[in-house]
C-alpha cells in the first residue's frame, strides 16, 4: 500500500501562525526524507474554534520541500468554488510538483460556509456535480463550451495545462452512503473517511465495490484511500496521553459543526474521547498500529492509507517524535507489503 500524511492546517487560537507554518515545512521535509508516498491537506473556511490556513497556497509552497511526493487536496470543498478556478489552480499545482498532483474533493456540510459564500444549501449537490463535469472537460478538452444550471462557458481554453495526461486524478471523499456509491460513478477513486467505526467502513466498502461493478469499473481502483485518525507512541499509554486531549478538542469542533450528523450510523462525537476512539481511531505502539492497519487492509482493499500525526494545539516536538517513530517502525512494514 501507499502511505501518506494528512497535513493539519488548523491551529489553536493562541498559536503563532508563522511558527506553526515553519513547523509544518520541517514536518514535510522529514516526511519526504522518510519516504512517505503522498501529502494531502484539507479545507474549511470561517472556523471559530481554530486558526485555519488555506490548502492551495500551502500546497504550492510546500511542493518545494516535498521532493518527489505526491501532493493534493483532501478535500477541496468543490461546491464552494468556481470550476474554472479549480481547473486552473489544479493544473498549475500539477506543473509545480512535476505531475504529482491529485484533486480530492468533497461536498461539504457546514451551513456557515455555504451561507457566507452565497451558495444555497439546497443546491450544493447539483452545483458539486456540475462542477465535476466542468473541471473534467477543462482538463481533457482543448476548447470547452458548457451550459448548465450554475455555470456557462463558451469556447474557452485553460491558460495552463497539467503535466499528467489526460488529467490529474480526482478522488471523492465521502462519509454518507449515497456519496460512497456516487464516487464509483463520477470519480477515479473514493477516499473513505474514518470518522465512523470499522463496521461502518466495511459496510461502505461493500457498497463501493457493488457500485463499481454496476459502473463496469474494477475493484479496487488505484488511489482508493482510507483516511484514519492515528497516533503512535512508545506505548499505547503514552500515545493516548499525548494525543487524546488534542483529538478531543478537534472532535468537539466536529460535533459543533454537525460532522456527526452526516454519518450514516447516527452516532455522536459528543462523548468521552477514550470511548470515541474505540473501534474508530488507531492509537498505540508501533506494533499495535501495524496490527490495526493491516487488519483494516485485510477487511478493505484500499490502495492508499492516509492519517494525520498533528492536531490543533499539539506541541511540535510531539508531532515530530510521532513522525519519526512511525517512519522508523511502521512505514517500512506497510510499504514492504
Amino acid at each position: 500500500m501507499r502511505v501518506g500524511l494528512f497535513l493539519s492546517l488548523e491551529h489553536a487560537l493562541d498559536d503563532d501562525l508563522r511558527q506553526r507554518f515553519a513547523d509544518l515545512t520541517e514536518f514535510v521535509r522529514v516526511a519526504s526524507q522518510a519516504g512517505f508516498d503522498f501529502l494531502h491537506a484539507g479545507q474549511h473556511v470561517l472556523v471559530p474554534q481554530f486558526q485555519y490556513l488555506q490548502s492551495l497556497p500551502v500546497l504550492a509552497r510546500i511542493a518545494a520541500d516535498a521532493g518527489n511526493i505526491e501532493i493534493g487536496t483532501d478535500i477541496l470543498l468543490l461546491a464552494l468554488q468556481h470550476p474554472v478556478h479549480v481547473a486552473e489552480m489544479g493544473a498549475t499545482l500539477d506543473v509545480i510538483c512535476g505531475g504529482r498532483f491529485s484533486l480530492g474533493v468533497g461536498l461539504g456540510y457546514r451551513d456557515v460556509e455555504f451561507e457566507s459564500l452565497g451558495v444555497k444549501q439546497g443546491t450544493r449537490l447539483r452545483r458539486f456535480l456540475e462542477s465535476m463535469q466542468v473541471v473534467k472537460k477543462l482538463w481533457t478538452e482543448e476548447v470547452v463550451s458548457f451550459k448548465g444550471e450554475f455555470f456557462e462557458l463558451k469556447d474557452v481554453s485553460l491558460a495552463a495545462r497539467s503535466l499528467q495526461r489526460p488529467r490529474p486524478p480526482i478522488v471523492l471523499a465521502a462519509s454518507g452512503d449515497k456519496m460512497v456509491k456516487r464516487a464509483a460513478r463520477i470519480a477515479d477513486a473514493l477516499s473513505l473517511t474514518g470518522h465512523d467505526t470499522v463496521d461502518t467502513l466495511i459496510r461502505q466498502d461493500g457498497l463501493y465495490r457493488a457500485a463499481l461493478e454496476d459502473a463496469g469499473k474494477p475493484y479496487p481502483p488505484e488511489k482508493y484511500r482510507l483516511s484514519k485518525e492515528l497516533f503512535v507512541g512508545r506505548t499505547r499509554e503514552q500515545a493516548e496521553r499525548d494525543c487524546f486531549p488534542h483529538i478531543e478538542a478537534k472532535y468537539r469542533a466536529y460535533a459543533a459543526w454537525g460532522q456527526d450528523d452526516v454519518l450514516p450510523s447516527g452516532k455522536s462525537f459528543s462523548q468521552e474521547v477514550k470511548a470515541l476512539a474505540e473501534n474508530r481511531f488507531i492509537v498505540g505502539s508501533p506494533e499495535q498500529c501495524v496490527e490495526q492497519i493491516l487488519a483494516h487492509r485485510e477487511a478493505i482493499e484500499f490502495q492508499d492509507f492516509s492519517f494525520r500525526l498533528h492536531y490543533p494545539g499539539m506541541p511540535h516536538r510531539q508531532s515530530m517524535q510521532a513522525l519519526e517513530l512511525f517512519a522508523e517502525n511502521v512505514l517500512p512494514t506497510l510499504q514492504s507489503g
